[in-house]
């Protein structure tokens, strides 16, 4: 198998699983930005990171509106996943504001997450 090309989200790629995202939870570090709300650990022995979103029925009862947010942030993790330079890090995004964002707020803050988690991990 050969490892996906740059700006591609392959399955190998996403979080599921009962006992992975329950150990990410429980062992992961939190952080959060004006929109999003994250979750992260590093440490895996692996090629590819993992991520997983997560847009909760409190905020948006409509599942059209939080499929889109979850299709936004999915692309916005998607472009700059290559800011990450360690391997094996679970990443858990959640949306935590009442209001829809556009994708270009989204697209920052991810990135900003993204920098965040690289910089402590190098600083390590």
């Amino acid at each position: 198998m050969s490892l996906p090309q740059a700006h591609t989200l392959p399955k190998e790629e996403r979080l599921c699983g009962k006992t992975t995202v329950s150990a990410l939870l429980s062992e992961g570090k939190w952080g959060s930005t004006e929109h999003l709300r994250f979750c992260w650990a590093g440490g895996r022995e692996a090629p590819l990171n993992r991520l997983m979103v997560s847009v909760p029925k409190k905020y948006f009862k409509r599942a059209v509106r939080r499929n889109l947010l979850k299709r936004r942030l999915r692309e916005a993790y998607r472009l700059q996943k290559e800011r990450l330079t360690q391997r094996g890090i679970d990443l858990l995004l959640s949306y935590s504001h009442t209001e829809i964002a556009d994708f270009r707020t989204l697209f920052a803050e991810v990135g900003e997450v993204l920098q965040r988690i690289d910089a402590k991990l190098t600083a390590r």
